[in-house]
């Protein structure tokens, strides 16, 4: 019996840490600007406005990372979100209103853009929705968030999942036991099983370019600017001065994640 495999019989640990109540606070980035120690602070910035659907950062993130091209999970993705005026929505030829009318898909991860204006609510289904019936649409790139108080560190049984200096939370898939603990804390749902490796797998800010000075391979890919990388630490980083603006946001801040990933133009109806 291999390491692996035992560890997966005797190890009994409860996925689920508590977070602790200092945690619970507002993110500032300025105080992780003063934090002492490494003179790197990894964040990225996203921009709704900029974001097309392309997909260019989808494709280049999987041959950059080796997911296979054709597998339904990606490290980064992009949502599509169209507002309705109404509430209501088509639903396979019929009215409907689930969700409010705030429709989202992001058919395989939004590799191949979006050709179509109908709506992936799954199982199947498509929402038809009428130009004329549409408040607002838009686009959300995802990656991970790179929490500065990552709950999959904390569940993590192994070690295996951990955080670096420089603030970058990395995956050592010789220890990663597929335990799913990680996965399951993620409240960002960014983990998923690498098909292949038959381990924990997300973004890692492709930190073997990041480290050599390099861009990550979806900032590198994206023709409009609308994903950025820098360093916090830097005052003079072109992201470090957005960020310090104050006019940007983050994705569920009530779980207490502190998250690295930055947005501008974020809607309050992006889940």
């Amino acid at each position: 019996m291999d390491r692996r495999d035992f560890l997966k019989q005797t190890i009994t640990i409860i996925a689920g840490a508590a977070i602790p109540a200092s945690a619970l606070e507002f993110v500032n980035p300025r105080t992780l600007f003063a934090a002492k120690g490494s003179d790197v602070k990894w964040v990225f910035l996203a921009d709704t406005q900029k974001c097309v659907g392309c997909g260019f950062c989808v494709k280049a993130c999987k041959l950059e990372n080796e997911v296979p091209y054709d597998a339904d999970v990606s490290r980064t993705w992009v949502e599509r979100y169209v507002i309705c005026k109404d509430g209501k929505m088509r639903v396979e030829g019929k009215m409907s209103n689930p969700g409010f009318g705030i429709n989202a898909d992001s058919p395989k991860a939004g590799r191949d853009g979006f050709t179509t204006p109908r709506i992936d609510i799954g199982e199947g289904k498509h929402v038809e929705i009428r130009d004329e019936d549409i408040s607002k649409a838009f686009f959300v790139p995802k990656l991970c968030n790179q929490c500065d108080n990552p709950p999959c560190v904390q569940v993590c049984p192994v070690g295996a999942t951990y955080k670096t200096g420089d603030g970058v939370v990395l995956v050592d898939r010789s220890w990663c036991i597929g335990c799913g603990y990680c996965i399951m804390g993620c409240p960002y749902g960014v983990r998923f099983f690498h098909p292949v490796y038959k381990v924990a797998e997300k973004c890692t800010f492709c930190y073997h370019r990041i480290t050599k000075g390099m861009k990550t391979a979806c900032v590198q890919s994206c023709p409009f600017g609308a994903r950025q990388i820098g360093n916090l630490k830097d005052p003079n980083d072109p992201v470090t001065k957005t960020v310090m603006t104050g006019r940007v946001g983050i994705l569920k801040s009530e779980y207490g994640t502190k998250p690295q990933v930055y947005y501008l133009a974020l809607d309050r109806e992006v889940r």
